[in-house]
């Protein structure tokens, strides 16, 4: 029965076995649009028309019509939901007055604190009414990890934002799931699977050695960086006031700067839009962990930062093609020039290195490894990780999208968190913005408004910088 379900791969899957009672795993984000053109005949949001939108363009995106299922081995699948209700997964809500954003922020974090339900599509959106006095609604999504990462959101957002503001849309077509297979024909797909997995690697191990023979090739490169990695996890970074056993309840924060402020710092002082990020980050984490009493000397703290390896011919494709760098902070280096050279050193020695094939091989890797094991190391992994903090920067559209007719002013993502790690950071780009949304653990960061105002310091001790 081809074609009536999808297998997780191995990245998807361990975002469901990573998930736990206080580390729910989904990706998402706070967006706010010009409320005015989306009013009803009330004087309220008409959701209604925003979810005929959704329901039309639902056939683009048939993930979020399907649930996560288990086979008679063990394996993760993907099958349609015979049950599905767009009304579940739309939600209507309202701010009351005034409408700030310190009640965005609370409401955004209440929301993003809650996990998914495994029986359902494993997505949400909140359109919330009353932002700004009512001038603005907000949109907050939540977005299961193992159904996509950060980097190919940014495509999928298209399929409800549109580059020009569009006042109906067709009716969505009719949809029918499709059955789901029978467990024994589940059981027997497993079975070939697991007889063709070998088979599949040695027919593979000419190709695979005479790849490694050659000095540049990119397998020798992913086993140089796969022992870089291993090295580094047992080698602990420092302990910080983020890395703490977490609770299940959340906080969040946001800023933005102007993208041409940060693009004009590139070009002045040197590095990449990413280095100058990281440097923003390493200038911050020195002013709150000095505001915290954490002494900087001999301190090793790392980031965990994302880097696409999806390849342009799978742009838009649903599912994880990420991997990843762990980039020590200078946060001991007083000079906020010098900070931003030994970056930009790091990163372009990772790039050389091609670094982030490691952590993809590693990926790999644990795929061949029984659900159950894989599962109890992921639990214990999260206490030794390699990395202090999680920053992730995802390039979006510099040209403003509309939901409809209304004008998208802003969008902040937010993103899980796992024990010992209290504090992650994602940037969007967007319309001439940089928008930097934190997401941290409700106890061990409480001030996380003040980690924002140590960004926006650090990143005016750049720009004061001489070119």
């Amino acid at each position: 029965m081809p074609g009536v379900y999808d297998r997780l791969n191995h990245l998807d899957r361990s975002f469901l076995i990573y998930e736990t009672g206080v580390s729910p795993m989904h990706v998402g984000g706070t967006a706010t649009f010009e409320a005015s053109a989306l009013r009803g005949a009330d004087g309220g949001l008409d959701i209604q028309r925003i979810r005929a939108l959704i329901e039309a363009r639902l056939p683009l995106i048939p993930r979020y019509r399907q649930v996560v299922a288990t086979t008679p081995l063990g394996a993760s699948i993907w099958l349609d939901d015979a049950h599905f209700n767009l009304d579940y997964h739309v939600r209507h809500t309202s701010l009351p007055r005034p409408g700030d954003d310190r009640q965005l922020k609370a409401l955004s974090a209440r929301v993003f604190s809650q996990a998914l339900d495994r029986a359902k599509p494993l997505w949400e959106l909140w359109f919330v009414e009353g932002v700004a006095g009512g001038d603005r609604f907000a949109l907050i999504s939540k977005v299961h990890h193992a159904m996509v990462d950060g980097i190919s959101a940014v495509d999928l957002l298209q399929v409800i934002l549109s580059p020009d503001a569009v006042a109906e849309v067709a009716p969505a077509p009719h949809w029918v799931p499709r059955p789901a297979p029978s467990a024994r024909r589940l059981a027997f797909d497993d079975l070939k699977g697991l007889v063709r997995a070998p088979l599949a690697l040695a027919g593979r191990a000419p190709a695979l050695l005479g790849e490694a023979r050659k000095p540049g090739s990119d397998l020798r490169a992913a086993v140089r960086g796969a022992a870089d990695l291993a090295f580094k996890t047992v080698r602990r970074p420092s302990e910080t006031p983020f890395n703490r056993p977490i609770g299940p309840h959340r906080r969040c924060d946001w800023l933005a700067l102007d993208l041409t402020e940060v693009k004009a710092v590139r070009h002045a002082l040197g590095g990449s839009l990413n280095d100058v990020v990281l440097a923003t980050v390493t200038g911050a984490v020195r002013r709150f962990l000095t505001h915290r009493g954490v002494r900087m000397g001999g301190l090793d703290f790392r980031v965990m930062t994302p880097v696409s390896v999806r390849t342009p011919d799978e742009k838009g494709a649903l599912g994880n093609r990420v991997s990843a760098w762990t980039v020590p902070l200078p946060v001991g280096e007083p000079d906020p020039r010098r900070r931003l050279a030994l970056i930009e050193e790091t990163t372009g020695r990772l790039k050389e290195e091609k670094n982030a094939l490691g952590a993809a091989m590693l990926t790999r890797m644990a795929g061949w490894t029984p659900a159950t094991l894989l599962s109890l190391a992921a639990r214990l992994a999260w206490r030794n990780l390699p990395f202090n903090l999680i920053v992730t920067n995802v390039p979006g559209p510099q040209h403003p999208l509309y939901l409809l007719s209304a004008r998208m002013l802003d969008n902040y993502g937010l993103l899980p968190l796992a024990d010992y790690l209290g504090l992650a950071i994602v940037l969007v780009s967007y319309a001439g913005k940089l928008c930097w949304g934190f997401t941290a653990d409700w106890d061990l960061v409480p001030d996380v408004d003040r980690f924002a105002r140590c960004v926006e310091e650090a990143f005016a001790e750049l720009r004061g910088l001489p070119g």
